[in-house]
């Protein structure tokens, strides 16, 4: 197999996975009982966090790692600043759109769109890098990174889509915010395959920022709605189910 052809299935691997993930909305055939309901919203709470801890702010600080005592800045500077944006985009998307905050757009979607971008430059990057090198096993690498990242984003996929079915009550609307939501993957991967020597320098502030998107989604969104179906030990369940869940895999699959 071609390094060109190696390159083309890691960088479709990625996005069709989340296309999977979010098609799980179409199993849902009935409305989502309260109880389901607290789990879905717990379980997405739970793989947003870990996926925050292990696919973005550690290796953020990691891409610091010459910054010696200080490497935790970069992160720290991403996390405020993506956390700001969202705040943000909250209130001006919704003016811009004419559309409520809880309308078409909302921060949950925002905040996993933004996180699939550093994803999407993370493989990007790495096939960039392996095009430099221009060995065989470089490519191997870099594929084995995309199947590690497009297993991830299965239940992202679902986690996304699963909340706004019960949101929107619609399950094609929800599957679609999920599908764009991936879409921008390959999109940054592209660029980050010809860009690999500009974006490394950028790495830990695109990871870090997009980390604060989504933990600020998690607390101001996802966790108080969770907690709002009166069924508390059942969200927290779902949420420790989803923490372990997205640690094993980050973990596990590097």
């Amino acid at each position: 197999m071609s390094n060109v052809a190696i390159t083309i299935i890691g960088v479709g691997f990625i996005f069709l996975m989340t296309t999977l993930g979010g098609a799980v909305v179409f199993f849902f055939k009935k409305p989502i009982g309260d109880k389901t309901n607290s789990l879905f919203l717990g379980f997405a709470s739970g793989l947003m966090i870990a996926a925050s801890i292990w696919s973005l702010i550690l290796p953020a600080i990691e891409y610091s790692a010459d910054w010696g005592t200080l490497s935790f800045l970069p992160a720290s500077i991403g996390i405020i600043f993506g956390a700001g944006f969202l705040v943000l985009s909250d209130k001006i998307l919704p003016k811009m759109f004419k559309c409520s905050a809880r309308g078409n757009l909302n921060s949950l979607f925002l905040a996993v769109t933004l996180h699939n971008i550093p994803e999407g430059l993370a493989v990007g990057l790495a096939f960039g890098n392996a095009f430099i090198i221009g060995e065989s096993c470089a490519f191997v690498s870099a594929l084995w990174l995309a199947i590690g990242i497009g297993l991830q984003n299965f239940p992202e996929g679902s986690a996304l889509s699963l909340p706004l079915k019960e949101k929107y009550g619609s399950r094609r609307k929800a599957f679609l915010f999920s599908f764009l939501s991936g879409v921008v993957e390959p999109i940054m991967a592209v660029a980050g395959i010809f860009l690999a020597n500009l974006l490394t320098p950028a790495m830990p502030y695109l990871l870090a920022f997009s980390a604060g998107a989504m933990l600020f989604a998690v607390v101001h969104e996802l966790v108080p709605e969770a907690k709002g179906q009166h069924h508390s030990y059942i969200g927290s369940w779902g949420f420790i189910a989803g923490f372990v869940i997205m640690m094993i895999l980050d973990v596990a699959l590097g």
